[in-house]
């Protein structure tokens, strides 16, 4: 296994004022649990959508596998070793991208960041160039490799800072938002190389992303957690098995504002020329419902889908709060 986790938990010192003279407050300390006793593994080579919404735990979590916070109970392993213990050892074998906190100098230009980068993960001349021109091809940094990091639009050097990462070639790489700024075209390109390295190399990639397309496009398996808990761990297909029964049908129509009623679907929503209608086909067929509008409407289009993986993860959020 690449990572391991038992029972992992961190928690954070904080303050609570406590009641009493209102010329002089008084506070005492409290503990705020970030991450509650999460267990996981991830093997070699896996590709693993990390997420939750803001606050959940996710970036806490991360920070513990690579060593930058101790946790305050629990264990982990990462690519065999425990994380807070021998962070050094573990640099060398795992590639990092947090948000929009760069490991690239700020004055300097990408190829002396890159170049300095070399030197501390300790690449020889002939390694350091063969990787530098494979990561230029597939991120087309060319045009950016002499300018200063301080010109650099964000999708820029964001596509410099996963570049980055990769140029000691990691066993295990944690990304955090990685396609922010970045153009369809940039996005569609990282996601296709992450899936090669993943591939061809072996590379464990964690993912923690908003964007649904990051997490199908380049992830085979979810973990999902909220307020510092575990809330599924599964992959992709045993989620959409699980969560996706509802089809969604979209109608194109020549009416303008088109009418039906149908007491058997979960929801209608109608716009001009266009009716879009969830269901259950547990509950009724998609045939029958086709059938229905096709017997009350002029259809010119209509198409069959499952339900946006953005929509079931919306789903197990509200479900988890009830």
């Amino acid at each position: 296994m690449s990572i391991i986790v038992t029972h992992l938990k961190k928690e954070f010192t904080g303050r609570k004022r406590v009641p009493g003279n209102r010329f002089f407050r008084r506070y005492e300390p409290v503990l705020i649990p970030a991450v509650k006793d999460i267990s996981f593994s991830i093997a070699r080579g896996e590709r693993v959508a990390f997420i939750g919404p803001n606050g959940a735990g996710k970036s806490t979590t991360l920070k513990m596998l690579s060593g930058i916070l101790h946790p305050s109970g629990g264990h982990a392993t990462v690519a065999g070793l425990v994380p807070w213990e021998s962070r050094q050892k573990l640099a060398h074998r795992i590639g990092l991208v947090f948000g929009q906190r760069s490991q690239l100098w700020y004055h300097l230009p990408v190829r002396q960041s890159f170049a300095l980068l070399g030197k501390i993960y300790g690449l020889d001349d002939a390694a350091y160039e063969a990787q530098l021109a494979s990561l230029e091809h597939s991120f087309n940094l060319g045009p950016l490799l002499d300018q200063p990091v301080k010109s650099l639009s964000l999708g820029q050097r964001m596509r410099c800072e996963i570049a980055a990462s990769l140029l000691h070639q990691p066993e295990i790489l944690f990304l955090d938002e990685p396609t922010i700024g970045l153009d369809v075209t940039t996005k569609a390109e990282l996601r296709d190389h992450l899936r090669a390295i993943s591939n061809e190399k072996g590379t464990t990639i964690i993912l923690t992303s908003h964007d649904t397309a990051d997490i199908e496009e380049i992830c085979d398996r979810v973990v999902l957690i909220n307020h510092g808990e575990k809330l599924i761990d599964m992959t992709l297909p045993e989620m959409r098995k699980l969560y996706l029964r509802q089809k969604q049908l979209r109608f194109v129509t020549a009416e303008e504002h088109p009418h039906i009623v149908l007491p058997e679907a979960a929801q209608i929503k109608i716009a001009p020329h266009s009716l879009v209608i969830d269901i259950d086909p547990d509950i009724v067929p998609v045939a029958a419902i086709i059938g229905t509008v096709l017997q009350n409407l002029t259809v010119h289009d209509v198409a069959v889908s499952d339900r946006a993986l953005e929509d079931v993860i919306r789903h197990i959020y509200t479900e988890n709060r009830q």
